[in-house]
């Protein structure tokens, strides 16, 4: 037996809806912050991408869980499943509380270091006075998703991701401009609504595994426990080191002024619903390779990775064709100043192109990933981190480089992904590895 074009599209599809949805609270964020000012705007993006680098940390160890997950899974063990869900659960739980705890102590004294401006500073600090509060429900939230993404049981995440996306509109509306007899709260209030939707989310798979999944019994296994944080190690460095780049290229570009600042942020919200199809793609090529390695069928991850890109392609290039005939009309939707929406264009059509090769690079390093060898992957990814700071370094040594050429940093960062995770995997070494 293979996976088709057929299975890997309906297993995939929740996962994509689900990325996308979330993504979409980042999104709503942005959409209705354009509509308060370009310094909230702008603010929002650097808040966004350090709460999204920290969150990572919690979403690197969810990865490791869903190898292990899929891998029992493909095995035919389903209690294990239920014992590594738990320590899953008990893990990411206690490390949100310690999260939550230490960005409330630091948060505002390390943007204080980076971000030039007053103004920015004081915006990105009251957002995330109010988002970190995610963590704390974000977290649990990603053991669960581990689980139903593990054992390709991913329809029920479509329907959790429009209730917290519909939440999170709700709360904006209310909490950004004091509809309904809400304070009117600006950027705070867009972050209170992206943690009130983290909770309501949680709170809805909760009550689904109590009514729908069969009972598992919850045990406490410190073994497990650290075997889970021995395989997930590396992807949580590896994650948190993915886009706490990101953190520092908005914190570049923040020198250059408010007005590209603004632009970059809108540029990199149309960007996560590109990234949101490469990455849910990826993210169920972890769980395929875990089940095919795990059933005997490790000659089958390679075709089946070929058809996940072909995939990827089917559906992303079209959309993005969409994107730059409609390009006007999608930035206006973001904000309806004329200089940032002038400013955005260039390195808006650099991010399309970018997709051509994100698809596969991502695709095959999560290949590596769902094979157990997470520090190959970790190596990889830093390999290509440290080319991409060296080139966004150079960039801005020089105040007149313009915005779309910082966005080609990120065609040099997948573009060496690409080629050393396929190098690594035409190396067949990860055939034979027992996890």
């Amino acid at each position: 037996m293979k996976y088709t074009y057929k299975q890997i599209w309906l297993i995939n599809l929740p996962v994509m809806v689900s990325l996308l949805m979330e993504q979409l609270i980042n999104l709503t964020d942005s959409i209705f912050l354009g509509r308060v000012g370009h310094i909230e705007l702008g603010a929002s993006a650097i808040a966004t991408m350090y709460y999204i680098a920290i969150y990572m940390l919690g979403f690197g160890f969810s990865l490791g869980t869903q190898v292990v997950i899929a891998r029992r899974n493909g095995e035919g063990r389903n209690d294990e499943v239920g014992r590594v869900f738990f320590q899953g659960l008990y893990f990411l739980s206690a490390f949100a509380v310690v999260i939550f705890i230490l960005s409330k102590l630091f948060s505002p004294a390390l943007l204080r270091l980076v971000v030039s401006s007053d103004e920015v500073w004081r915006a990105t600090v009251e957002y995330i006075g109010w988002r970190d509060y995610s963590y704390l429900f974000a977290f649990p939230l990603l053991a669960i998703r581990a689980f139903f993404v593990g054992t390709t049981r991913t329809k029920i995440l479509t329907t959790n991701a429009i209730v917290m996306v519909v939440c999170n509109v709700v709360c904006n509306y209310l909490l950004i401009f004091g509809r309904g007899g809400c304070p009117a709260l600006g950027i705070g209030g867009a972050a209170m609504g992206s943690s009130i939707a983290e909770l309501v989310g949680l709170g809805f798979m909760v009550v689904y595994m109590r009514w729908r999944v069969e009972r598992m019994r919850p045990v406490l296994d410190l073994r497990l426990s650290l075997h889970l944080l021995g395989v997930s190690i590396w992807t949580m460095v590896r994650q948190f080191f993915c886009l706490a780049p990101w953190f520092l290229f908005f914190v570049a570009i923040e020198h250059l002024g408010e007005i590209q600042l603004a632009a970059a942020n809108v540029v990199r919200s149309i960007s996560m619903i590109f990234f949101v199809i490469v990455n849910s793609f990826a993210t169920t090529m972890i769980s395929l390779t875990g089940n095919l390695i795990g059933s005997g069928r490790a000659a089958e991850v390679m075709p089946t990775g070929r058809r996940v890109i072909a995939l990827n392609y089917a559906l992303g290039l079209p959309l993005i064709i969409l994107a730059f005939v409609l390009s006007g009309s999608l930035l206006r939707l973001f904000t309806n100043d004329a200089a940032v929406i002038e400013t955005a264009f260039a390195p808006f059509c650099v991010m399309l192109s970018t997709f051509l090769i994100s698809g596969p690079a991502y695709t095959w390093c999560n290949t590596v990933i769902g094979t157990g060898n997470t520090r190959v992957a970790f190596v990889i990814q830093m390999a290509n981190i440290v080319l991409y700071l060296t080139y966004l370094f150079a960039l801005s040594r020089s105040p007149e480089i313009p915005l779309a050429m910082y966005w080609t940093s990120e065609q040099l960062y997948v573009l060496m992904l690409l080629v050393l995770s396929q190098w690594w995997l035409r190396m067949d070494k990860w055939k034979h590895r027992i996890l």
